[in-house]
């Protein structure tokens, strides 16, 4: 008997006759032991276990798959909300009014009873002073503010600068809700820039006008034969009664104290060009910080 090496791995035994041995014939021959066919090793049969366990775990992961609507027929995404800008810009000039209309007052310059003269006037602090022309007070025996809820008090001049014809008035009283307007920055206006002009022009009070500023660093000659210097020059109409309301920018911010207009006749009407005080030279006039410009 002579043993066969098997494939690796694989332990085979056959009965194989030896060279030169003659096989026994007939008979007598001896029994031929049973034949013994190959086992496989602990090798395989661990590769063959892991492979079983492993084709359980994928159709089970399937079988979950397909539970939780992964199959063919995938569930559609829902639309979902993505936010998006809303269409912005300026406020309106109806939108502006509205937000400053409660800021502006108007002026009586009081004789006992009688009025010699009306202006315009903003609220230009939380403390209620209010900005207004030098010109509409000046020589005044008596002031009187009337605020927009139609709250009507005594007032006084607490500062004046007649070379910038701007006045700082203190009222005695305030109205139950007090409504300063927001103050803007004139350094950063330009030539085109629109602009809104609310005042009392002709008696009518609360008149609202628009254009544009017209020219910057502007020089205009007082009845008096003294110059004002440094004005903003726009085309928003403004009247008698107008002087000493605010001039506002396109976003609703005062920038400037409207003080004159020029008229190459004797009208004293408006044909075009008024002149403002830039907001922070009234501010400093009427002893007022400049640092709420925006």
């Amino acid at each position: 008997m002579r043993r066969e090496e098997a494939p690796r791995d694989l332990e085979v035994e056959f009965d194989v006759p030896a060279q030169g041995d003659v096989l026994a014939q007939g008979d007598d021959a001896p029994p031929r032991p049973p034949r013994q066919w190959p086992k496989l090793p602990a090798p395989r049969r661990n590769v063959l276990l892991a492979a079983v366990v492993l084709l359980a775990l994928a159709l089970t992961a399937y079988v979950a798959f397909q539970a939780g609507g992964g199959g063919a027929e995938t569930a559609k995404p829902r639309p979902s909300a993505s936010p998006s800008p809303s269409a912005s810009g300026p406020p309106t000039i109806a939108q502006v009014y509205a937000a400053v209309a409660p800021s502006v007052v108007t002026i009586q310059a009081m004789n006992g009873e009688a009025v010699t003269a009306t202006g315009t006037g903003v609220v230009a602090s939380a403390q209620g002073i209010i900005l207004t022309a030098f010109h509409v007070v000046e020589g005044a025996a008596g002031i009187q503010v009337i605020f927009a809820d139609g709250t009507k008090t005594p007032a006084k001049v607490a500062q004046s600068d007649p070379a910038l014809d701007i006045a700082a008035l203190a009222p005695e009283g305030l109205p139950d809700v007090l409504v300063p307007a927001v103050i803007g920055n004139s350094e950063r206006l330009a030539v085109g820039n629109t602009v809104i002009a609310i005042g009392n022009q002709l008696g009518l009070t609360s008149s609202a006008t628009a254009g544009v500023v017209s020219g910057l660093h502007r020089t205009a000659t007082n009845p008096d034969g003294t110059k004002l210097t440094g004005l903003i020059q726009f085309d928003a109409a403004v009247n008698p009664g107008s002087s000493g309301g605010p001039l506002l920018n396109a976003k609703g911010e005062t920038i400037a104290i409207v003080v004159a207009l020029a008229n190459p006749t004797s009208a004293g009407t408006f044909v075009g060009v008024g002149f403002a005080v830039p907001i922070g030279a009234a501010l400093g006039a009427g002893g007022g910080d400049q640092a709420p410009q925006q």
